[in-house]
This record gives C-alpha cells, structure tokens and sequence, in this order.
C-alpha cells in the first residue's frame, strides 16, 4: 500500500484555513507560486501513523466558478493535481455562507472531509450543531476543530486516513436543483460522451486505486458537472470544449437550454443555479442548527460599533497605525545596537588583524559595511511584520478596509483594493498579487499602480538610518509615521488621477466578509512574520551581498588618474570613482532636491532593492570614514595644546565602552552625510520621500509584468513613479527652504 496521501485545505476567507494549515504542517512548509501564475502557493508535510502526508493549501475562495484568478486556481489544482481528500475548512458561526463552497465541492465529485472550524465560538453564541445529521446529509465525515487552540486537529487526520484507506465510506448526496433546471442538465448530460467527460483538461478527477465501479461513478458525475458548468457560462468549461469535435452539438444544446431557462424562471440560467446552491446550503443549515438561547448582539458586534462608527472609525484606525510604528521603533531600538555592536566588533576585528589592501577593503567596506548596514534594521522589520500578522489574524484588517470603503469608493476604487495596498506595508510583491481577489480589471490595475506608494519593509532600513541620525529620538515615531501617512495620501490621490483619466470606469459594489474577532495564536503570528521576513533575509545574503560588492568595487575603482598615477587625495579618488562619475552624471536632475552626487548613486542602486540605499551609503561614507580618521592620526597635535587636548578626550570618550558603538555610529554617519554631502533634517526627510515614491524594487516590476501579461503597465508605473518623486521631493525641498524648515 502507498504510504503517501496528499490532501488539499480549500475554505472561504478567514474561515481559518491557514491556521489549520499551520497546525498541519508546523515549520515543515514551502512557499512558492502555482505554475504559469503568481499567486502563492503554500505546501507543507507531516508524518502520521505512518504516512507521509503533503497538504496543499488552496486560495482562500468563495466559489470553485472560474472568475477569479484565485478561483481558477483553486479548482485547477484539485483537478490537475489530483490531492487524494480535500479537506474542507468551514466556518461554523456561518454554517449556510460557508456551505455554497462544499455544495460546489461535492459537485465536484471529490472525497471530502468537512472541519467545522471555531466550534468553540458556536457554544458562546448558543448555537448547536447536530455533526452526525450534518455528515448524512453532506455524505461525507464532519469534523470539529477549534483551530486556534490546535483541537482536532488529529481528528482531521484520521478522517482523512479513514478515506484513504477505504475504512470509511463516502455516500453519493447530489444537490438537486429545481424541476427545469434538472431535465436541462440531463438534456445536455446526455450529450456528453464518456470520451469528453473523461478529458483532463474538462475537470475529470480519476483518483488512483479507485475500483471499475467507482471510475463509473465518477464520470457519471463528470457529465452532471459539466453539464451544471456549461450551462452556469463557466468560460473555462467551455474554452475548453471548443477544442473537441463534439462541442459543436453539445454547444447547440446548450445555448437552446440557457433560452428556455431564460424564459421559464424570468432570470439568468447562472443566477438561478447560484440561487439553487444557496437554498440547499439553507435547507442543510436549517436542518442541523438549533439556538439554545435568544441571540442579543454579539461581542464583534459590540465592538463593530465603536470600530467602524462614522466618526470614529478612521481616526480609531489611523491610530493603531501610529501605534504600530511607534512600536516597531521603541522596541526595534535596542536589539538593533545590539546587532549593529556585533557587525562593528567584526569589522574592528578584521581591521587590526588584516593587513591593508583590497582585500580588508572589500570585507569591511563593502560586505560588512554593505550587508551589516542592512541587517541591523531587521528588528524593525521583524517587528512591523509581527504588527501586520496581528491585524490580520484578529479580524481587524478587514474592517480597515470597511473604513475606507466610503474613501475608496469617492475615488473610484472598491473597498477591497484597500487589502492590497495594506499588504504594501510589508511588500510590494503579495500586494500585487492581493489585487488577483478584484473581479474587475480596472480596479486591478489601479490598485497594482499605486500599491508601490506603500511604504514596504525594504525602504525601512532608509528610514530608521536618517531618522536616528538627524531626528531626535522624540521624534522618530512621528516623522517615520508621516512618511507611511504621506505614502497613503499620494495612493489615494493617483487612484482617482487614473480612474478618472486613464482607466475611467464605474467601480464594482462594495461587498465583503467582517470575519469574527478572535485572539490571533503566537504561533500563527510568528510563522506570518517569519515568511515574510526570511525573503529579507533572502534578499541580504544574496542581492543585496552582490550589489553591495559591485557598488564597493564601483567606489574602488579606477585607483589611478589618466596619467597612471595613483590618487593622492582620497576625495578626489571618490569623485573619479566610476560610481562618482554615474553619480556626477545624474546630480543635476537631482541637485534642486538637495542632493549631491553620492546621494545619486545610492538612489540608482536602490532600483534593484531598496535596502540597498543603506548599503550604499554605508559602503560610501565607511570607506570615506576610514580614510579621515587615518588623516586624523596623522594630523594630532601636542597634548599640551588646548585642541589637542580635547581631541584626545574626545577620542578616549568615543572609546570608553561597547555602549555608544551604535551612537559612534549613527553620530559618524551624520557628520559624514553634513561635511560630504550637505546633509540636513530637511534634506533626510527629502530623501525619504524620494525612496518612499520613486520605482520599486525591480522584483516588483517583474511580478507586475507577470500579472499583466506586458511591459506596457510596469514601464509606465517606473515612469510616473519617478516623476512624481521627483515633484513631490522638489516641492518639499524648495517649500522647507523658503519656511526656514530642517536647515
């Protein structure tokens, strides 16, 4: 017997299904992207009893009706795939919603298991649930699982072990439609021969190890479902079908059974099918729900009053934003001195233990000062991300986007495009990718053009190194929330620029899911962070180590003038540098935002990944460091005179302790940036701006150009993003220097 099962988990949204997932599968987990498409895809494995088991975790989706890339995704993978048991995670506070998706299941034809997640919360709200009179109508094994709390989790397995094996047995429960709708699904059944039913590309499922018996089971219930598909105008059944000598016929029934159906109900054939499912998910939840008590408002919805009141809604959210930023700074701050002491005793101790040359040059400059100049902020990043989890998996993120739904509409866009542009906080990439949950293709669009303005985790770094060194620590929260703030104003402003003139259009009826609250799991929390983290991490031992090399190398070299002579003036070698001559290049489009041509540079190399800005300029301003402070040795006068005195009680002072490492640090980055580059707080708080409006990471043009099949929509987001940075930077900087502002 093969000891290997694979399963599926498909659900609604927030039904939980991740949270099973990661109970499942624990840190054994892969996450990738389904084949020819970017939406993620979540694998993970465990051994049970013996049997290696795969789980799949499907998009969170409402129906198994190809209209939605996540849609699509979700029924192919269980067709192409073949997983032996789907696990069906649904929510049992909303029994009858969540039903609509096993009834499509059990159309399917596919074994099935149902988990009945948050049971705990049915018994607080009075509501019981009969499971056995629930498994006989479904015809297939109902579980309950309280997901949060790991309960039933075994229970699951051992339904799932139970079908594999054949122990237990599924019973054929059709969902019947209504009279007419029944006799044209068997006209059009009856046209459709076992050779077409049979056709993988059509959604036939042919378990291995299934009997003669049950193989003719099935595709009796192949034809009913493609029947049910064809008259539903399900696009992928029918592309699918034209390519086959039979559809013709088959084509001609059909579109003879949606004009009768038309005329006897008065309504779409598809509308009256959606209505169908809707009334046997009903009649099963009226059947298996009783109330033990009269249910008074629940406690979401206590809360919901005060959370999404129109007066208080937006400023409630606008502060638990604040609050989250003022948390990632305040106790981001020691773990990253922390981490910033470890990289300069490494680097110290590769100064006093090497001898001078390239080499030591390339190690402390431009690897440690490089990639350690990145690393320090990962507290920050670990925490924001943690913060992000946090509102996801209580519920609230939801809400956020109920309170912005009156905004977004004004603006053109659905209230759902506001999930994306949220994810933006953490990465441009899954925001994209969010936007595969819109139906309509313009709000898509737009929502993928302005997700950049989202300030990421990457331009992080950027802001915690300028906040530390040119703001006072009273300030930090509140500049670095200014620029999230601003980053969202310029969203909303370019959403309705471009849903009034580039992509006009009426926007889609605001309709979405508020999930329960619930205490989100640590365990839940920290595997989210972690996902998203390690691509930082990722991202640090390899771009941003290559990058990070190459811009040292840039820095470097050429080493000698055009004579052959090797520079006497390390400014001078700086500037001749074949990075000063691609910075000098560009600082005249750059000079009237207040930068020089080393603030250039570190701009282009941040369009392969933000973080490398920091890099960048710890390369630059590390190796320029260690230059004026050999000039400095070489330069000390007398102790007897009064400078020189108190050179040498500074120098002891800097020296006194591991402690104000981080401020030697960030006080030598700043002096660095005012002497070299003329920097001030007007002139940092310039430069955020710019990072935080300018191109994103070029991994985010690429999963935009995948996501809309061209270049034409990434080069024109790379052209307007840069010309709006630019604008928004010069008017800043201008304005600060007319108001006396950060000078």
């Amino acid at each position: 017997m093969d000891k290997r099962i694979t399963i599926a988990l498909a659900g609604n949204p927030n039904s939980g299904k991740t949270t099973i997932f990661n109970n499942l599968s624990g840190a054994r987990q892969h996450v990738g992207n389904y084949p020819g498409v970017t939406v993620e895809k979540k694998e993970g494995r465990l051994s049970y009893q013996g049997y290696e088991i795969k789980v799949i975790d499907l998009p969170g989706t409402y129906s198994l009706t190809a209209y939605s890339p996540d849609e699509v995704v979700a029924r192919n993978t269980i067709v192409q795939e073949r997983p032996d048991v789907i696990v069906n995670i649904v929510d049992a506070t909303n029994l009858q919603r969540n039903l609509n998706l096993t009834a499509q299941l059990k159309e399917l034809g596919v074994p099935l298991v149902v988990a009945l997640n948050m049971a705990d919360m049915t018994d607080s709200q009075g509501i019981k649930i009969d499971y056995r009179l629930l498994s006989a109508l479904l015809g297939a094994p109902v579980v309950r699982v309280v997901g949060t709390k790991n309960l039933g989790t075994q229970e699951i397995l051992d339904a799932v072990l139970g079908i594999a094996q054949g122990d237990i047995k599924l019973t054929e429960k059709p969902l019947r439609y209504s009279q007419e709708i029944e006799e044209e699904i068997a006209a059009v059944q009856s046209l459709v021969p076992d050779r077409v039913a049979k056709d993988e590309k059509l959604g036939y499922i042919n378990y291995p190890g299934a009997t003669r018996d049950e193989a003719e089971k099935r595709t009796a219930a192949h034809t009913r479902w493609l029947a049910v598909k064809l008259l539903e105008n399900d696009r992928e059944v029918l592309q699918n079908l034209n390519a086959l000598p039979e559809s013709k016929a088959i084509m001609a029934q059909v579109e003879k059974s949606r004009r009768h159906l038309a005329g006897i109900l008065g309504d779409d054939p598809e509308a009256a099918i959606v209505d169908g499912r809707h009334a046997y998910a009903r009649g099963i939840s009226q059947e298996v729900l009783t109330y033990t008590r009269d249910l008074g408002p629940s406690i979401t919805e206590k809360i919901d009053r005060v959370l999404l009141n129109r007066a208080l809604g937006l400023p409630i959210f606008l502060g638990a934003m604040w609050l989250v930023f003022q948390i990632t700074f305040t106790l981001g701050g020691p773990p990253m001195e922390w981490i910033d002491a470890g990289f300069g005793w490494l680097g110290d101790l590769l100064n006093e233990n090497m001898a001078e040359g390239l080499l030591k040059s390339l190690l402390v400059d431009g690897i440690i000062g490089g990639v350690g100049g990145v690393l320090v902020f990962l507290p920050n990043i670990l925490l924001l991300f943690l913060a992000i989890a946090f509102l996801e998996d209580s519920g609230y993120m939801a809400r956020a986007a109920f309170v912005m739904d009156r905004i977004m509409h004004r603006l053109g866009l659905h209230g759902k495009s506001f999930i994306p542009l949220m994810l933006g906080f953490g990465c441009s990439i899954p925001a994209m990718m969010a936007t595969r949950t819109l139906e309509n293709e313009r709000d898509r669009l737009t929502t993928m053009l302005v997700a950049p303005l989202m300030s990421c985790g990457a331009r992080l770094p950027v802001y915690t190194l300028l906040i530390a060194a040119f703001f006072s620590p009273g300030m930090a929260g509140n500049v670095l929330f200014s620029i999230y703030l601003i980053g969202i104003l310029l969203a909303i402003i370019m959403a309705k620029v471009f849903r009034t003139w580039l992509l006009p259009g009426e926007s889609e009826p605001f309709v979405m899911e508020l999930p329960a609250y619930r205490l989100p799991t640590l365990k839940s929390m920290v595997l989210h962070m972690w996902e998203r983290s390690w691509l930082y991490l990722k991202k640090a031992g390899t771009i941003i180590l290559s990058i990070s090399v190459i811009m040292w190398m840039l820095f470097t070299f050429p080493q000698v003038d055009a004579q052959g002579n090797p520079f006497e003036d390390p400014s001078v070698q700086m500037e001749q540098s074949y990075a000063g001559r691609i910075g000098q290049f560009i600082e005249p489009v750059l000079n009237p935002l207040g930068f020089d041509w080393k603030t250039s540079v570190a701009l282009v190399a941040g369009f392969t990944a933000k973080e490398v800005v920091v890099s960048t300029l710890g390369t630059l301003y590390s190796i320029e460091l260690e230059e004026d402070e050999g000039e400095a040795a070489d330069e000390a006068v007398p102790p007897d005179s009064e400078t020189g005195e108190e050179a040498v009680s500074e120098k002891v002072e800097g020296e006194s302790g591991p402690e104000k490492e981080e401020a030697d640090s960030v006080s030598s980055f700043a002096d660095r940036a005012r002497e070299q580059s003329g920097f001030t707080p007007l002139t940092a708080y310039v430069l955020m701006l710019f990072t935080l409006i300018y191109v994103p990471c070029m991994a985010s043009v690429a999963v935009m150009r995948r996501e809309t099949n061209g270049w034409k929509w990434p080069l024109f987001m790379i052209g307007y993003t840069l010309v709006l940075a630019w604008v928004v930077s010069f008017a800043a900087y201008q304005g600060g220097l007319l108001l006396g502002i950060g000078v």
